[in-house]
């Protein structure tokens, strides 16, 4: 196995983030609540972690702010475009599962 420079995995570890923040771009029809019951986090956790992490390094971003990094657009303007009503299943399923921290 070839050995990776810190410098490497950063940049492949940015790479797959930054991939992963396109597919879930893409996937509007994949709902935060299927994400949070079948996963157990969502594109607002991410934003949630990307505040984290900027923060850490003394970089003051608002929830506002970093969702709009995440979802590509303004949190409300996503919602109003993508978001729909979740079923008194999915409801119930992220009551029994969900983390209680959301």
């Amino acid at each position: 196995m070839t050995e990776l420079s810190d410098a490497q995995k950063r940049d492949f570890e940015a790479a797959a983030f930054r991939r992963l923040v396109a597919h879930l771009r893409e996937r509007t029809d994949v709902q935060n609540i299927d994400l949070m019951n079948l996963a157990g986090f969502c594109r607002n956790c991410l934003s949630n972690w990307y505040r984290d992490a900027a923060e850490a390094e003394g970089v003051d971003l608002s929830k506002d702010q970093s969702r709009e990094i995440i979802y590509g657009m303004p949190y409300a303007e996503w919602q109003a475009l993508n978001q729909t009503d979740a079923s008194d299943a999915k409801k119930a399923e992220f009551e029994a599962r969900g983390p209680r921290d959301h």
